[in-house]
């Protein structure tokens, strides 16, 4: 029995990544095809070729994300923008939720942005467990508040880091790792299954 269940556990290794990747890609594809539903009628796709063809949407979603980027690095397009985004500020509940998604995302996605560019380890949840933490910005008004040297850390949860705990620690307690983020995540979202590279090393132990 033991070679069939050997067999058994190859084939599912093999067919469970792959049916939860063709899943994700379908719903993907599935949510994104929904943008054509804000075209006229008679400029769907169902329209002129008379069925369904999955993937338009995603197209048009990266045209229409290519166009909006072209268009915002040009002068016009940036007083546009400014324009926008003034309208926005002045509706008291948007502005909150707007300005709050559109500082997380400028410093997440620009090239400028310095968060997510360390891999700590961090005591959590107690002072004998270790636990993987992303270095972020620490506010100047916070930072002002704080005796000594601290950093402000994203402590992501398994196996959705999405979701996680935000806290300022010191500095001379934590250990960065010579691991890329990437890595970190996956090594998050596989409970530890796939593991950070072997040369992975501390940059700064706190006993050192």
């Amino acid at each position: 029995m033991a070679p069939i269940r050997r067999y058994f556990i190859t084939g599912l290794l093999i067919w469970v990544p792959l049916g939860i990747t063709i899943w994700v890609l379908e719903a993907l594809i599935v949510a994104m095809d929904q943008t054509l539903l804000l075209l006229p009628e008679r400029w769907q796709p169902e329209a002129w070729l008379g069925f369904y063809l999955p993937g338009l949407g995603v197209l048009l979603t990266a045209l229409v994300i290519f166009l909006t980027g072209l268009l915002a690095a040009n002068l016009i397009g940036q007083r546009l923008l400014r324009f926008w985004e003034g309208l926005l500020h002045r509706i008291p509940v948007v502005k909150s939720i707007y300005g709050s998604v559109k500082q997380v995302s400028d410093t997440l996605l620009s090239g400028s942005g310095h968060a997510f560019r360390k891999v700590l380890l961090v005591r959590y949840p107690h002072p004998e467990a270790w636990s993987l933490a992303f270095q972020t910005n620490v506010p100047a008004d916070v930072a002002g508040s704080l005796g000594e040297d601290h950093v402000a850390v994203f402590i992501p949860t398994a196996p959705s880091p999405v979701n996680g705990f935000y806290f300022y620690v010191k500095r001379a307690e934590t250990i960065e790792l010579d691991i890329s983020v990437d890595m970190a995540l996956k090594y998050i979202v596989s409970m530890g299954v796939v593991a950070p590279p072997a040369q992975a090393v501390a940059a700064n132990y706190p006993g050192d």
